[in-house]
This record gives structure tokens, C-alpha cells and sequence, in this order.
């Protein structure tokens, strides 16, 4: 402990060394830290919300649309579909189960989707007060959605037209809250759910008026439509068969989530390659500015090593004193990073919640982190491996009678 307390003595002995080199393996570290964190919070949030759908059925266009509009609520629709498609769909001998989502409002941001419970139960979501939905105009809010808008059962609210700000309120179709879902940790926390009958209630309101005759609301009844469904195969059988039979229908796109998720973080994932590649060189970078640095510090303290071994010093002590100064490095370095990029994480991720995306948090913790810091121990010691070679081989006689 002595001797690790005297190279933190001499590391500080140039603190604007010292300090530029901490900086450099603090963002080097820093940033592996920060998107290790960001793409495994994000994986393991789509993995939570596609699990359990195996088809999203919605009007035609991009697959992956119809992905992150219904599975990750990120997106805006494709379109409607008829509504016997959903009867159609539950109809086919390799359909389990079909659930129909309904989009086109928000409250403060937060979409209101009608759908029915078995939505919910795909989620295993569990109500944290309240109770379910029993009639068209009830919600159950999300734990997320709850907490940010203050809304509590027996609360009332209009819904805002669109997905984006700045919408019309439904001023004359006022919901009611009647329950507020636990936290589960998946797309539910930031949705507001209810009957699909309120969203045809709420659009056919503006649509007719109050003045509008039973014709007229009955053609308007027939003409209904969803957004999008959500499917569960009954045998694997229908994940070679149903999709082609979807986009065979007139005005129908299958997405496969596992599918379109895994081609979107493919892309993604190469974004995150180039960020840890520069992570990388910033921390080679870091480790020859370390090498640098403290072979001159070496070089200038020639003669207080070799008093010390005049003094008893082993060599294999005096070449420890030099290891230390990079381990201290190292260590404040990967602590300040890990400091740095949990610190981004989170201000990320509370950024990303202000606009309702997919959420990320600093509290996150990552078993990746542990072979990073190794590595960067590693890299540390292996930058620091010449000067203490120098050590190891000083002439102490030569270096006493040096006029210096």
C-alpha cells in the first residue's frame, strides 16, 4: 500500500500529464460503456414487446412500418384495414389468436390504442389499480403513461387528435380512467388501452355530429376498420404459409417481427460498430499517449530510482512503483468512464422518454462492462511494459555518478 501511494504521488506529480491522459481513457472507456449499455437495453426491450406476436397484419407498405407502429408504438400506421379482415384472419385454420389494435389518438403524447384485454394478457400485464376496461370510453393506462400525465382511476380525459402534438381534442367524447397497469417493462407502460369501440365511438362523433340519423350511423358502422393485428400462430406451419396468404389479400401487409427486428438492429448495429471502432482507437491512442508519457517520466526520475535502490529497493519493487502509476490510470480512468457513459445513458434515456420512444436508463448494469475494464487494465500494462523494462535495467552506479 506504501507503494501504490507513492506512484499516485508521482503520477500527480504532473497533473497536466496525468490529467490528459485520464481524460483520453475516460471517453475511450466512456463511450464502450455508453453503447454497450444503449444496444442492450434496447435488444432486450424489443425482445420483451415482440415476444409472443408472430405476425402484424396492416394496410400495404413497409413491413418494418407495420413493426414499429404496432409492436413498438414508434412509428405512424400504414393505414386502416377492413375490419373483416380480423374476421377473416381468425377464421384461418393456422391462426391461434388475432387481436386488433386501433390508432389515431394520444393523450399528452401517449397513444391510445383500442384493442381488446387479450392484448394486455399477451404482456402478462397486471393491473396496479382499477380494474379492466368494461365499456367503450374506459381506460387503463400504461404505468409510464399514468406517471407522466397524473391521471388515476376515476379520473376523466379528452384524447387528442393524431399521433403527434398539436392535435384536436375530442372535447365531446371524454374518457374515463378505470385502471392503471403495473410496470412490466414493455411497450404497455407507455400506452393508454381501451375498447376498440371507443376509438369508433370518438371518430364517428366528429365524422357524423350530434344531429346525424340511425342511416347514416349504421353505413358509418359498416364501414369500420382497424389499424393493425397482431397474430399468434396455431403450428409453425403458418410462419411459411400465412404471410404469403396475407399479402396475397387485396389491401393486406404481413410483418414478421423477429424478422424486421432483427433486420432493423442489423442496421443499426452497424452505427454501433463504428462507434465502438472509435472507442477503440481512442483508447490505443490513450494507451500510447500512456506509454509516452511515462517512459519520459522514467527518464526524468533516473536518479531518485537509483537512490532508492541505493537505499534497498529490489529492482522488481522500483519497476512495481512504475506498473502503479498506469494501473492508477487505468482505474480512475474506467471509473470516470463508467461514470461518464451510465451518466449519457441516462440523460439519453430521459430524453428519449420525454418524446415516448423506446427507453434506456443509466441504472442499467452490463456483465460486458467487466471484460471491458479488464481490457483496459490490460491495455494499460501493456503500454507501461517498456518503461518498466527501463527500470528494471538501470545502472545504478552509472546513474549516482551522473553529474546530474
Amino acid at each position: 500500500m506504501r507503494l501504490a501511494a507513492l506512484a499516485w504521488r508521482f503520477l500527480w506529480a504532473r497533473p497536466l500529464v496525468a490529467a490528459l491522459n485520464l481524460v483520453m481513457i475516460a471517453l475511450g472507456f466512456g463511450a464502450m460503456v455508453f453503447v454497450t449499455l444503449v444496444s442492450e437495453q434496447l435488444q432486450e426491450q424489443a425482445r420483451r414487446d415482440v415476444a409472443g406476436i408472430d405476425l402484424v397484419v396492416g394496410a400495404k407498405g413497409s413491413p418494418l412500418q407495420l413493426i414499429l407502429a404496432g409492436v413498438f408504438h414508434v412509428d405512424v400506421p400504414t393505414g386502416n384495414i377492413p375490419l373483416p379482415a380480423l374476421q377473416a384472419l381468425r377464421a384461418h385454420p393456422l391462426v391461434a389468436e388475432a387481436v386488433p389494435l386501433s390508432l389515431g389518438d394520444t393523450l399528452q403524447g401517449y397513444r391510445i390504442v383500442g384493442t381488446e384485454p387479450a392484448y394486455a394478457r399477451w404482456y402478462g400485464a397486471e393491473l396496479a389499480a382499477g380494474r379492466w376496461w368494461e365499456a367503450p370510453l374506459q381506460a387503463v393506462l400504461g404505468a409510464e403513461a399514468a406517471r407522466a400525465t397524473g391521471r388515476a382511476p376515476g379520473a376523466r380525459f379528452v384524447g387528442t387528435h393524431g399521433l403527434g402534438a398539436g392535435g384536436q381534442a375530442h372535447g365531446d367524447t371524454p374518457y374515463e380512467v378505470v385502471g392503471v397497469l403495473a410496470p412490466c417493462g414493455c411497450v404497455l407502460d407507455r400506452l393508454v388501452l381501451t375498447a376498440t369501440e371507443s376509438v369508433w365511438a370518438v371518430h364517428e362523433a366528429v365524422n357524423l355530429g350530434a344531429e346525424a340519423s340511425a342511416e347514416d350511423r349504421a353505413a358509418l358502422a359498416a364501414e369500420r376498420e382497424v389499424t393493425l393485428l397482431l397474430v399468434r400462430y396455431r403450428s409453425p406451419l403458418a410462419a411459411v404459409t400465412l404471410p404469403r396468404w396475407v399479402n396475397a389479400q387485396d389491401g393486406l401487409q404481413a410483418g414478421v417481427p423477429a424478422l424486421e427486428a432483427a433486420r432493423l438492429f442489423r442496421n443499426l448495429g452497424f452505427g454501433l460498430d463504428v462507434l465502438r471502432a472509435f472507442a477503440a482507437v481512442w483508447l490505443l491512442t490513450a494507451a500510447l499517449s500512456m506509454f509516452v508519457a511515462l517512459t519520459h517520466a522514467v527518464r526524468e526520475r533516473e536518479p531518485d530510482l537509483a537512490m532508492l535502490r541505493m537505499l534497498g529497493a529490489p529492482p522488481a519493487r522500483v519497476a512495481a512503483l512504475v506498473a502503479w502509476e498506469a494501473v492508477w490510470l487505468a482505474v480512475l480512468g474506467v471509473l470516470a468512464g463508467a461514470a461518464a457513459g451510465h451518466g449519457l445513458t441516462h440523460l439519453l434515456g430521459w430524453l428519449r422518454i420525454a418524446d415516448r420512444a423506446l427507453p434506456v436508463t443509466g441504472w442499467w448494469w452490463s456483465a460486458d462492462l467487466l471484460p471491458l475494464a479488464a481490457g483496459v487494465l490490460g491495455l494499460a500494462l501493456v503500454a507501461v511494459a517498456w518503461p518498466v523494462w527501463r527500470v528494471l535495467r538501470l545502472d545504478v552506479t552509472t546513474l549516482l555518478q551522473s553529474p546530474r
